[in-house]
């Protein structure tokens, strides 16, 4: 372990410079070399043994680079349509619109918010939210079906709060 650290340590320069010339920018550069080491220490273990460790680092700090950069533009997509904001003078009816479904997100209960968050917002996949609630993913379609339901139902003023299913 006492040499992968020194390897590690002789190319996080490399590393940096490679996400500076990314993200033009020294602070979020080092941030995703750091969240690219913290992934190749996790996945330390599926990674190749003849494979070059300083390749398999770029295709990390690539990779993370791209997702971030994905998640950011849904992000200010979703922050746009919640918000009614656009390049163009936002009508009143989108700004109604924004308000009413800002207000019924709101209302959601805690896992519907998270859902809708992990899936619309940070793009996780089925499966990763499935990792993370520790269910099935048909449990997380059918969760999420239903809190996209409740969200159009408030947001349409159909119900006042969302119903809860209680099982044992």
């Amino acid at each position: 372990m006492h040499e992968l650290d020194e390897q590690l340590r002789e190319l996080i320069p490399r590393l940096r410079r490679f996400a500076i010339s990314l993200t033009r920018n020294a602070a979020s550069a080092d941030d995703l070399v750091q969240a690219c080491l913290e992934r190749a220490l996790v996945s330390w273990g599926d990674k190749q043994a003849q494979g070059d460790l300083r390749a398999w680092l770029f295709s990390i700090l690539y990779r993370q680079f791209l997702d971030a950069h994905r998640r950011s533009r849904r992000y200010a997509r979703m922050l746009d349509f919640f918000t009614g904001r656009d390049d163009a003078q936002p009508s009143v009816e989108r700004t109604v619109l924004a308000q009413s479904t800002l207000q019924a997100f709101d209302h959601l209960n805690t896992e519907q918010r998270a859902l809708l968050l992990w899936v619309s917002v940070e793009g996780l996949s089925y499966k990763e939210v499935a990792h993370i609630l520790d269910v099935p993913i048909g449990t997380v379609m059918s969760r999420l079906s239903r809190a996209r339901q409740a969200l159009r139902q408030l947001s349409d003023g159909e119900i006042t709060s969302p119903s809860l299913r209680i099982l044992k």
